[in-house]
């Protein structure tokens, strides 16, 4: 019996791991690669094993990181189950289908720079700007649609190499097929003599860890995969678990996360002050808020605290703005889930009849249209928008009309990956504002063109739906798991080394895998 590391090991996306037991092969997670396109392509594409070998997989939630190639694996020729919860199986009918929607876009935007530029090459001697419009013309239709036909006929009858998405909206749409949703505290089987429970994760709506029993020639083997760990004390839903089954507390290998394997974040109590503050300096200013946020989590927390602080008086009521149709979609999956809510949340508002996610300073953008009007709108108002890190979607064209004004504030409330522009605004819009402001703005390049950011750049890390090496020792001691050996990972190498010395040090056996190693259980 054996656990491979395939994904998320030394770094933070592409969770992905695989149990051997009983001949039977069970996935953790399947998720995708994020990052720089040529560095991940390759990555995302290629599965490491033969895919049809895979009996079952088990998803720890719905975030693409973990979730992300599930379309690609059944292409490929999974014919298994997916178990999950099922607020994670509610949340990936729309995830994938949006995962898939980016990979055919971005797919159909190569092909037609490819094919633009080789059509453009052909043309010598004649007026260059002349000919783009010419070009741009025969290619695109309705407006500004790409004509997907037309170049998809030209980029065959030019013999260029044409690029294929990683997968399609149908693609995703059969994957769902595979999915079957359990609560929380049922045991499921997942292959031949193997078992699986759920466990609440504190980390997004139906988040789960993982406990895994196994029984092997007569001995009892357990493997508990954490997924991600959320934070103590957040709002909307419950914490991690603490009450695992007494029988099944002894556990023989852990796979842990480490994200912010070597960092504390702010107290969850002091959020909304920092976020309420955030807000009134902006408002004072006359300008805006542009938040990058995940549609999934991140968002809906956002919504609940400032509807927190509207009730309470402490903001103006400036207009709030969801500009993401995936997040209005899963907006509605948090709605239909309030089995899944913490305490608190059933008090402050369930208990009075009413929505934490609806109030009428909020409004969810719809059209591409209503979006623009949007970004051009340049009177106080909060504006939610996908991608969490800024590298596609609605958010790249808030921010062009917002971050070149010093009233404008962008409010980081998540992980940057390395390589992403929210990773570059981050790090060269925090280190402006620790100067003081002085001198001329870091320059940013991003939609083919240079912006200088004046706008303010505010991080508040207590969004963070991860633990830091505190709470995920919290949730080490208070679970009293009886654990003899933890994997770390998901986290970048060096958060996953630090993570891995500060396990040690607190009397727990751990170590940093390599990427495709394997570790063997006796």
């Amino acid at each position: 019996m054996e656990v491979a590391f395939y994904g998320a090991v030394r770094e933070v996306t592409g969770s992905m791991h695989v149990i051997t037991a009983n001949s039977d092969k069970i996935m953790l997670d399947c998720g995708m690669f994020q990052g720089r396109r040529k560095d991940t392509e390759q990555k995302n594409k290629n599965f490491p094993f033969d895919t049809k070998s895979i009996v079952n997989l088990v998803l720890s939630h719905a975030h693409i990181d973990h979730s992300g190639r599930i379309p690609l694996l059944v292409k490929n020729g999974f014919t298994g189950r997916i178990f999950c919860t099922r607020a994670t199986a509610d949340a990936c009918a729309f995830l994938l289908a949006d995962s898939a929607h980016i990979q055919e876009s971005d797919a159909n935007y190569l092909n037609y720079k490819t094919l633009r530029n080789t059509l453009l090459s052909k043309s010598k001697g004649k007026n260059k700007n002349n000919k783009k419009s010419e070009i741009a013309a025969m290619l695109k239709h309705e407006g500004n649609k790409l004509n997907v036909e037309k170049i998809n006929d030209l980029i065959k009858e030019n013999d260029l190499e044409y690029i294929r998405p990683l997968y399609t909206v149908e693609d995703a749409q059969n994957s769902l097929g595979h999915f079957d949703s359990y609560p929380y505290r049922v045991p499921f089987e997942i292959g031949k003599e193997v078992t699986c429970m759920l466990f609440e994760a504190g980390h997004i709506l139906g988040s789960a860890i993982c406990l895994i029993k196994i029984n092997q020639k007569g001995q009892v083997f357990r493997i508990c995969y954490t997924g991600d760990i959320g934070r103590y004390n957040k709002p909307i839903i419950k914490n991690p678990c603490e009450m695992f089954p007494e029988e099944d507390k002894d556990i023989d290998i852990l796979v842990m996360e480490s994200t912010y394997g070597d960092r504390e974040h702010e107290a969850m109590e002091d959020v909304k002050p920092r976020l309420k503050k955030v807000i009134n300096d902006t408002v004072a200013r006359g300008g805006s808020i542009v938040i990058p946020a995940f549609a999934f989590g991140r968002t809906q927390e956002l919504l609940y605290i400032i509807h927190e602080l509207y009730h309470s008086g402490e903001i103006p009521r400036i207009p709030v703005y969801v500009d993401s149709p995936l997040a209005t979609n899963l907006t509605k999956v948090f709605g239909e889930h309030p089995e899944v809510y913490s305490d608190e949340t059933v008090e402050t508002f369930l208990s009075k009849g009413d929505n934490p996610f609806s109030f009428k300073e909020l409004k969810f953008v719809s059209s591409v249209d209503e979006s623009m009007i949007l970004m051009r709108d340049n009177t106080p108002h909060i504006v939610l928008a996908a991608s969490g890190m800024c590298e596609a979607g609605r958010v790249l064209h808030h921010l062009r009309y917002k971050i070149h004004n010093s009233k404008n504030t962008i409010l980081l409330v998540g992980f940057m990956a390395q390589n992403t522009l929210g990773r570059r605004i981050h790090d060269q819009g925090l280190e402006y504002e620790k100067s003081g402001r002085k001198g001329e703005p870091p320059l940013l390049k991003f939609l083919n063109k240079e912006y200088p950011l004046k706008a303010h750049v505010v991080e508040l890390g207590g969004f963070s739906a991860h633990g830091d090496k505190n709470e995920m020792l919290r949730f080490l001691k208070e679970s009293k798991l009886k654990i003899k050996n933890i994997a770390v990972v998901h986290g970048e190498e060096e958060q996953s080394i630090a993570f891995a010395g500060f396990l040690s040090k607190n009397g727990y056996s751990a170590f940093v895998p390599d990427p495709d190693s394997a570790i063997q259980l006796p």
